[in-house]
């Protein structure tokens, strides 16, 4: 994805939502699952306050394809904007090399679309608790900082009513379900995140997201979100395959990256925080209707007999609540409908281009 001016605006405005921000000034972190949709955006942030504040952060980023990599971070490519490749595999528990050490890890590589959890539980389960093993390791041996991890919403598992979940409020989690691997290997990330921290002293905290969108959709997204915003860009129909009444926690994507790097600086160790904008809890027909009014396209209802529904979160209310997160002073730059505006116009100057 090209950074169009736009999305380099954006940036601008999403770096104050970060406190105590200067305090990453200097340091090196590694990020896994860096071309993935939420983790580019964190790096694009970092890139941002290299070149604009100075900030002489190296950034590692951790993955198996450095060739994608390069795609995605024009820097990286160029030797510039303090970009480091570091070859990573998340479904392995070999040893990382990071040459010259690191001050903090962010490990967000996991399987993060739901079609392929089914076709890859194996994987998607490894990379949740192996993958994020191998990156204690890695922290222990480099006298790290901390460790942030990036979980998920679907942790909570189901319960009743609409109220938005709290950190310590947990539901329902079928463990035999076919799709029942993510969430499960999410949850058990989050305990070995405390067991790091009991048995070798680690630091580290937790994020949960909510539903995430933005301009760093991938290709290969198949989620709501990306779907409607792809039928939008092409000037057809925003087509919803179910009523649409799921209620959901949607964050743009540069929120949610401010959001991590504000859990990273000033977070409480073994503590989870959800990630949530307040003001974007909407169902997933509202969602739709947003996408469809900023590109002036109508949504059409599909209801579908039964397809696919093996793959959809299970959650009919996920909205989270976010006041953990604001108490560390973190405020979103961007509701749902001026977030849903800036997607556009930053695909639009980009030439619809989604990230590797």
């Amino acid at each position: 994805m090209t950074l169009s001016p736009s999305y380099w605006e954006d940036l601008r405005a999403t770096v104050p939502s970060i406190p105590d921000a200067r305090e990453l000034f200097g340091s090196r972190i590694l990020i896994t699952g860096a071309t993935g949709m939420i983790c580019s955006s964190v790096v694009d942030l970092l890139v941002f306050m290299n070149r604009e504040l100075d900030a002489g952060i190296t950034i590692l980023v951790a993955g198996r394809s450095e060739r994608d990599a390069k795609a995605r971070f024009s820097g990286l490519a160029k030797g510039e904007d303090g970009l480091v490749f570091v070859p990573y595999d998340a479904t392995s528990s070999d040893a990382v090399a990071a040459p010259g050490g690191v001050d903090y890890v962010i490990h967000g590589a996991s399987n993060a679309n739901p079609a392929l959890y089914m076709q890859h539980p194996v994987g998607t389960m490894l990379a949740n608790i192996l993958g994020l093993s191998a990156m204690f390791d890695l922290a222990r041996a480099a006298s790290a900082r901390r460790v942030l991890y990036i979980s998920s919403s679907e942790v909570y598992g189901q319960k009743d009513g609409t109220e938005p979940y709290a950190e310590n409020d947990f539901g329902y989690l079928d463990i035999l379900n076919e799709r029942a691997g993510y969430p499960s290997s999410k949850r058990a990330g989050e305990s070995l995140c405390v067991a790091y921290g009991m048995e070798y002293g680690i630091d580290s905290v937790i994020v949960r997201p909510g539903h995430i969108y933005g301009p760093s959709i991938r290709e290969s997204d198949n989620r709501a979100s990306a779907q409607f915003t792809r039928m939008a860009l092409s000037g057809g129909d925003v087509v919803l395959k179910s009523r649409g009444t799921q209620l959901r926690s949607y964050c743009y994507s540069l929120d949610c990256a401010s959001a991590i790097l504000a859990v990273l600086v000033r977070g409480e160790r073994a503590n989870a925080y959800n990630i949530s904008n307040p003001h974007a809890i909407c169902t997933l027909g509202e969602l739709a209707e947003a996408i469809a009014a900023a590109a002036g396209v109508p949504v059409v209802y599909d209801l579908p007999a039964g397809a696919d529904t093996g793959v959809h979160n299970l959650m009919e209310n996920s909205s989270l609540a976010s006041d953990k997160l604001e108490s560390l002073g973190w405020v979103p730059e961007f509701g749902i409908e001026r977030g849903v505006m800036r997607m556009m116009a930053a695909l639009r100057e980009s030439g619809g281009v989604f990230s590797v």
